[in-house]
């Protein structure tokens, strides 16, 4: 027995996913206080405007930090990186200068079909944090390459001290929305300071985007596969907000983070630790597979008794913690919540294709199953904002498992459910 735990704990995904874990938890603790001090000083609309704004700056990350240059420079093989580095630096300058010029331009067509004006200012300003971020992505990334996921967990731990910290001051100061736009900006420190002091890296020579097209063409899938979580991430956002109104878009926006927030935070964790996890032995399938199905496994047991625990709860913490006004939310919150139990086993499909360059597939399946998803949100759109909830939960059972399933047969097998081409 004792053998059997030095060797899961001597295990690096247990390693990087314990590292992030410590990470989170602290993460959380810190965000009570903020979730309470949030839901008892924003009115229903502040969260409202707070999702759209949230919509906007997370589809902005997804071409920054999770598409992006990090994933070829964590695949690449060592004999290219060194050729790679310097147009991945320049080529995020480009990206967050071309990204912060398009929300500039973007917010006031989004004021006007939400017809607030207090949306032009905050997503303009918000867009002032993406021009930080090349100052420290080459960095990040060959952290993650490296393995080294304690940088990045306690580079997240602090920022969300700062953040938090931030958040509460600026809330009970009475600034409504522009507390996030101002702490999500300033946070953005935390991860400037923590990736340069653990990783000396500066670009050498002058501006270059030599080799651009490697980057390029690895880096599309993984980007287009973000791109379409991010769609269907925030599409019944975006429905609620136009079909219902504000108020009812603040009450699920709600719901969703205070059911869904955790796990998807958990998720999260495990995926930035499979994908170089399983990149080290995508020559030998046999170990992939090993690796793969330690994933799966590890996965399911993180994320299996914390869903569980916190829907099967709800009804009780939700008027303790968050107050009175937000118990129409609770069906919400538990629909959504449950969703998350077949999530992390496709996204871990989803790092296994892209390990064994196979992001293709992953990119088709994530077309196909955002168009089901959107058809069957506007259609649930046209009833309540329960009904939503209770189609996110439907699509999500129903269709993740069996495109893990058909994945796992598909590489390790050879049993096409699907073409793999």
């Amino acid at each position: 027995m004792r053998t059997k735990i030095e060797k899961l704990f001597s295990d690096k995904l247990v390693k990087n996913i314990g590292w992030q874990t410590a990470s989170q938890i602290f993460t959380r603790i810190i965000r009570i206080a903020t979730v309470v001090v949030l839901a008892r000083n924003l009115t229903t609309e502040d969260y409202g405007l707070m999702a759209i704004l949230f919509a906007i700056t997370d589809f902005a990350n997804v071409f920054i930090q999770k598409g992006g240059i990090a994933p070829k420079l964590i695949q690449a093989h060592p004999d290219e990186l060194k050729g790679l580095v310097n147009t991945a630096y320049w080529s995020n300058w480009v990206i967050c200068i071309a990204i912060f010029s398009f929300q500039c331009l973007i917010a006031f067509p989004i004021a006007l079909f939400y017809e607030n004006d207090k949306l032009i200012l905050p997503i303009i300003v918000a867009g002032i944090a993406y021009l930080v971020n090349p100052f420290y992505a080459v960095q990040d990334a060959l952290i993650r390459r490296d393995n080294r996921l304690e940088v990045g967990a306690l580079a997240g731990a602090i920022n969300a001290v700062v953040t938090q910290i931030l958040l509460i001051i600026f809330a009970i100061m009475g600034l409504g929305i522009w507390s996030i736009v101002l702490a999500l900006i300033a946070a953005q420190a935390s991860w400037l300071t923590v990736y340069r002091k653990n990783y000396s890296w500066k670009p050498s020579g002058g501006f270059t985007l030599k080799g651009w097209q490697d980057i390029f063409n690895f880096s599309k899938f993984p980007l287009g596969i973000e791109m379409l979580n991010y769609l269907r991430s925030n599409i019944d956002y975006l429905l609620i907000g136009k079909f219902f109104n504000v108020e009812q878009l603040g009450l699920y926006f709600f719901a969703f983070n205070a059911g869904l927030g955790i796990s998807l935070t958990a998720i999260n964790m495990v995926s930035n630790s499979v994908f170089p996890y399983l990149c080290e032995v995508r020559s030998d399938l046999k170990a992939l597979k090993n690796k793969y199905m330690r994933s799966l496994k590890i996965c399911a047991a993180i994320i299996f008794p914390l869903v569980l625990l916190q829907s099967s709860l709800a009804p009780v913490y939700v008027p303790i913690v968050f107050g009175e006004k937000w118990l129409p939310a609770i069906p919400i919150l538990i629909l959504i919540c449950l969703s998350a139990l077949p999530r992390p086993f496709a996204l871990v499909s989803e790092q296994l294709l892209l390990a064994v360059d196979r992001g293709m597939v992953g990119l088709k399946w994530n077309v196909v199953f955002t168009i089901v998803f959107i058809l069957s949100i506007v259609l649930a759109s046209q009833f309540s904002i329960l009904a939503v909830a209770a189609v996110v939960l439907g699509i999500h059972l129903l269709c993740l498992p069996l495109f893990s399933i058909s994945v796992s047969k598909a590489v390790f097998s050879g049993k096409k459910l699907f073409s793999l081409t």
